[in-house]
């Protein structure tokens, strides 16, 4: 699966990189698992109630989560920080 991020989910994944390098090295860990298998793995994955589309979620730390959605080839990351769009 390709990789693709919304301009949010971008910056979320910039600001961890320029300013906490451990959650950015945690994010980046979660990415790859998410090409591989977004259904499950770490993080705790789960399907975001009142969402239209394939969206899920998964846990970065206890704050923030890494919000992406599931389309035929691709994997759009939507968000990288706080709790649901927060």
């Amino acid at each position: 699966m390709n990789l693709a991020f919304t301009p949010t989910g971008w910056d979320d994944l910039n600001y961890w990189a320029d300013r906490d390098r451990a959650t950015y090295k945690k994010v980046r860990v979660l990415l790859k698992e998410v090409v591989r298998t977004p259904f499950e793995g770490t993080g705790k994955p789960e399907p975001l109630k009142y969402q239209l589309g394939n969206v899920w979620s998964r846990r970065i730390t206890q704050e923030h989560r890494l919000v992406y959605a599931v389309e035929d080839e691709q994997i759009v990351v939507l968000a990288a920080r706080f709790h649901y769009g927060e």
